[in-house]
């Protein structure tokens, strides 16, 4: 079995964020490292948003930004002046090219496309099986959903969406402006809401998600991508470019962040997805900066939980719980947030950024007693 300094399982987008920066830092950049992955990344897979203040890491990557972004119900609607943040898109397969043509003129990184069976501790080694191999190294960096809790419909709601990228024959779009969130649809099914996100004036990602205990069937997500930008955006005539799905655990089920001495759970498997949005690409930078600085620094690999990280936890799981007992539904909670708020606080609420204060600010516009109940209920549950 060889040994490496790092093996990161899994190179989706923290695996891969977490490479990339232990590559731009000159005391780590020449560290063993092994990546193990069943996929290549050569496919646009998906599709990341997040928003920032400044310019990112990934800056170079990202194919479209919006500086407005439009908030939209049967009886309300409100476009959203971001301030000092960016709304930001990056493709998939522009992040993997980003991160893998960075690799190439290092040595000392290996790939393998195999696929991952077991990741455990042995003493100090992190010791990883494939269908092919056994590998070992310092520290197991994991991005796979091997050690994921049970996910169940009663401790998670699912984010799912379809997305589709069309092209128009004529003009249609507002480049300028984005739908984050147009709750004027059909609330059969619990939560759910339309993105609009226009790459150009004839072309843009329309994308149907849905927060419910369980997925829908295959063809309501393609019927009612159909009926909207038929019905809603009034376009009869235009072609799919891409298509993507995807499925997002928004849970009250522990995300654990390491398992035994040398493994390190990363992006979704760490906890790393929000769970009252399903947010993942900036919570990821965040995390895999703090990992490196670290780890260039000597000190232990994670950061202790602050007293602000188990709030913001705290606020997530009440949401879920309010939503998973239906005291409100979805609309209704984010339709009270985004009507009396100002779009820059939300974004800091939602990113983790707020302050105690502004926190306040927000929960006060909300139903006292079901998030009360809800709140309550979290706090004695152990976990």
């Amino acid at each position: 079995m060889k040994k490496y300094d790092y093996i990161i399982a899994g190179s989706g987008c923290a695996g891969l964020s977490l490479l990339y920066r232990i590559l731009q830092e000159p005391l780590l950049q020449h560290k063993s490292i092994l990546v193990i992955d069943k996929d290549s990344k050569k496919t646009n897979d998906r599709t990341w948003c997040y928003w920032e203040k400044e310019t990112g890491t990934f800056e170079t990557v990202v194919s479209a930004k919006w500086n407005s972004l439009a908030f939209l119900t049967s009886d309300f609607k409100k476009n959203l002046d971001l301030g000092s943040y960016t709304y930001k898109m990056i493709q998939g397969i522009d992040f993997y090219n980003f991160v893998l043509d960075s690799v190439k003129k290092f040595t000392n990184v290996t790939f393998v496309q195999e696929n991952i069976l077991s990741i455990s501790s042995d003493e100090n080694l992190g010791i990883v099986k494939t269908n092919l191999a056994n590998y070992t190294s310092k520290i197991v960096f994991n991005s796979t959903s091997l050690f994921n809790p049970v996910i169940t419909e009663k401790n998670s709601l699912l984010q799912h969406f379809k997305g589709w990228v069309i092209k128009t024959e004529t003009a249609q779009f507002d480049t300028n402006v984005g739908r984050l969130m147009d709750f004027t649809i059909s609330q059969e099914h619990g939560a759910t809401f339309m993105y609009v996100l226009p790459t150009s004036k004839t072309e843009a990602l329309i994308e149907y998600t849905l927060f419910t205990p369980k997925l829908i069937e295959k063809e309501a997500y393609d019927n009612a991508l159909k009926k909207y930008i038929k019905e809603d955006l009034n376009i009869d005539k235009y072609s799919i470019k891409h298509q993507e799905f995807g499925v997002i655990p928004m849970s009250l089920a522990n995300f654990k962040r390491t398992e035994g001495n040398t493994i390190i759970n990363i992006g979704t498997a760490g906890g790393f997805t929000k769970a009252s949005s399903g947010y993942t690409f900036q919570f990821i930078q965040k995390n895999v900066s703090e990992i490196v600085l670290n780890l260039k620094n000597n000190q232990p690999i994670l950061n202790k939980t602050t007293f602000k990280d188990r709030i913001y936890n705290w606020y997530d799981r009440t949401l879920i719980d309010v939503l998973l007992s239906n005291k409100l539904t979805g609309k209704e909670v984010f339709t009270k947030i985004f009507k009396k708020n100002s779009p820059e606080k939300i974004l800091a609420f939602l990113g983790n950024e707020s302050t105690i204060k502004e926190d306040f600010s927000i929960m006060k516009n909300l139903p006292i007693l079901p998030f009360l109940t809800s709140g309550i209920r979290q706090l004695f549950i152990k976990r």
